[in-house]
């Protein structure tokens, strides 16, 4: 974690006395503090000043009590830390709001204040150390696989880090990329990692709905709506309240279901087909597309003001050919998802024909690829011949140096070993041409240099100077 981090508290009570004594206290502790006169403006304030980590308020305020306050902090913001002050209260009352998800209570007038100034480190240290686990959890996950989203290439530890930083807010996502990239992997990541993890998550392809259908898919319908509606039905939107839709190949929408899903995104409420009441729906909204929806809605076929609405944080998927440095690590993945514990290993020509093919399908192809090997060839070792035919025409150049089959297999082979496992053999493949080998390899040219030097690979031994013969 940034040795910069600094725990933000919120102090919540509409007398600016106790306000300012919170803050000089909190301060004099090295946290950063902020104040709220009102539930209201403080919920306004958590709302455009994230991250907030603490919060301490008062029970009794104006307009808006403090156990109100509290259920609405601990429904929205789930991860900060509320407690209490109890100048007027009860013990029920404290009592009450420790059910509600309230860390811990205080009695006011503060004397002496070391009590306070106590108070607020413990729970500052609790903080910390949660923030701290997050850190390490969230390194770890940029670092490995993450719901099926594997590569240490740049573009897609990219990717990890966004939904690191995304998972837990509610900020429509859109997701772009080709088909076969993994956006769906992408949107499940961003809610199953996140606070709406137990909520429900539905997926709906836009591009899949029958055209005269897409709105009662959407939005429901009541019985008797249109023939053939013999009962009520719930919509996909309202399925997924309280939790996560996402809205694959959104573009495929028709403009007449963009109109009514901007509206909805609008009102946060649906019309059932054949109904006159209105439901409330509170969903977090993520959408994919393989389409360049700004040149769309510039050609009409998009709406502007919906593709505004969606893209409010935008994840762009690198496809396969431009991170084929992580086309060994997923083969490794998916060859024990396809053939657990048998150590399946692909021999050298093989990896070197999936590294120069262009995977229009990606990663999707990438898997069909390795599952018809597999049950193509002898269960021990991929070969050219295993691959399709579209693949397999990638041949070793004649004369290249012949190349050892990559084992995977072994619990001691880790990152780095196939990585330079990897760049060894495309750099000799290439006949050192580093250009080629880079394009190869989805990485740039400075990249490749730096690992060349870091592998000592292709690095010659230079005569010595005269000057250095005596």
């Amino acid at each position: 974690m940034s040795e910069d981090f600094r725990i933000r508290l919120l102090i919540v009570d509409d007398e600016q006395t106790i306000r300012r004594l919170c803050m000089t206290v909190g301060e004099s502790l090295g946290l950063s503090c902020l104040e709220a006169e009102s539930g209201d403006a403080a919920l306004a304030l958590l709302d455009e000043q994230q991250p907030i980590h603490m919060v301490l308020t008062d029970m009794v305020m104006p307009s808006m009590s403090g156990l109100e306050f509290l259920e609405q902090v601990k429904k929205s913001f789930p991860r900060i830390e509320v407690a209490v002050m109890t100048g007027h209260g009860s013990v029920e009352t404290a009592v009450q709001a420790m059910k509600l998800g309230a860390y811990d209570y205080i009695s006011k007038p503060f004397a002496p204040l070391d009590e306070l100034r106590l108070f607020l480190r413990r729970m500052a240290d609790k903080v910390r150390l949660e923030e701290e686990n997050q850190y390490l959890r969230e390194r770890s996950e940029t670092e490995t696989a993450v719901h099926g989203i594997i590569g240490s290439s740049a573009g897609i530890q990219h990717v990890l880090r966004m939904i690191s930083r995304l998972k837990d807010t509610r900020t429509p996502v859109l997701i772009s990329g080709e088909s076969g990239t993994g956006k769906e992997l992408v949107a499940r990541a961003l809610h199953y990692r996140g606070t709406l993890a137990s909520r429900p998550f539905v997926a709906v392809d836009c591009g899949s709905l029958v055209p005269t259908l897409i709105e009662s898919e959407l939005f429901g319908y009541e019985k008797g709506a249109f023939t053939g509606a013999l009962r009520s039905k719930q919509g996909l939107l309202q399925s997924a309240d309280t939790g996560t839709i996402f809205l694959d190949e959104v573009g495929e929408l028709p403009l007449e279901m963009q109109a009514k899903l901007l509206r909805f995104l609008q009102e946060k409420e649906v019309r059932p087909v054949g109904s006159n009441q209105k439901v409330k729906v509170d969903v977090r909204i993520m959408a994919a597309t393989n389409r360049d929806l700004e040149a769309e809605y510039k050609k009409g076929t998009f709406r502007k003001d919906l593709f505004f609405r969606l893209n409010v944080v935008t994840i762009p998927l690198p496809p396969l050919r431009e991170r084929r440095s992580d086309i060994p690590i997923l083969a490794t993945w998916f060859l024990e998802r396809l053939a657990p514990g048998r150590g399946v290993q692909v021999a050298g020509g093989a990896m070197k024909a999936l590294l120069a093919y262009d995977w229009p399908g990606n990663v999707r192809e990438l898997e069909n690829c390795l599952e018809r090997a597999v049950a193509l060839g002898d269960q021990q070792r991929i070969e050219v011949s295993d691959l399709p035919a579209a693949i397999a025409r990638f041949e070793i150049p004649a004369g290249a140096a012949p190349v050892a089959p990559l084992d995977f297999s072994s619990p001691t082979t880790d990152l780095e070993d196939i990585e330079r496992a990897t760049i060894e053999r495309v750099f000799v493949q290439v006949n050192g041409d580093k250009a080629l080998a880079g394009k190869m390899l989805g990485i740039s040219r400075a990249t490749l240099y730096r690992k060349l030097k870091r592998y000592h690979i292709g690095v010659r031994e230079e005569p010595p100077s005269p000057t250095t013969l005596q």
